[in-house]
């Protein structure tokens, strides 16, 4: 069964202090394109929601996702990780089949 991706309370806190910094808070967008070393990679960028965006929403943080990239991110979990190689947002995703080693492209 299909079911929406789930954001982490890190990643809605990080969108938060993204937010102040900048003084304006902007979702964002978690979306899948082709290539990648693996096939298929994750953009993830701030933007303004669309229309038909899946719309994932807590605190007044929004992660927006497109009717095109949402049946990949399939009962992924979009989290934020703050290690010592960077921190960044990620994206622990079971429709995965192989992922490269930075953790952006994928294959189905």
């Amino acid at each position: 069964m299909n079911l929406p991706p789930k954001v982490t309370d890190r990643a809605f806190a990080r969108l938060a202090e993204i937010a102040e910094d900048a003084g304006e808070a902007r979702p964002l967008r978690v979306a899948v394109a082709g290539g990648g070393c693996s096939g298929f990679q994750y953009e993830i960028t701030l933007d303004e929601p669309a229309e038909d965006d899946l719309v994932l929403e807590k605190d007044g943080q929004r992660v927006l996702v497109d009717p095109v990239s949402l049946p990949f991110l399939s009962n992924a979990v979009i989290d934020f990780s703050d290690e010592l190689i960077g921190a960044r947002f990620v994206i622990e995703n079971p429709n995965a089949a192989s992922s490269c080693g930075c953790g952006i492209s994928f294959s189905m």
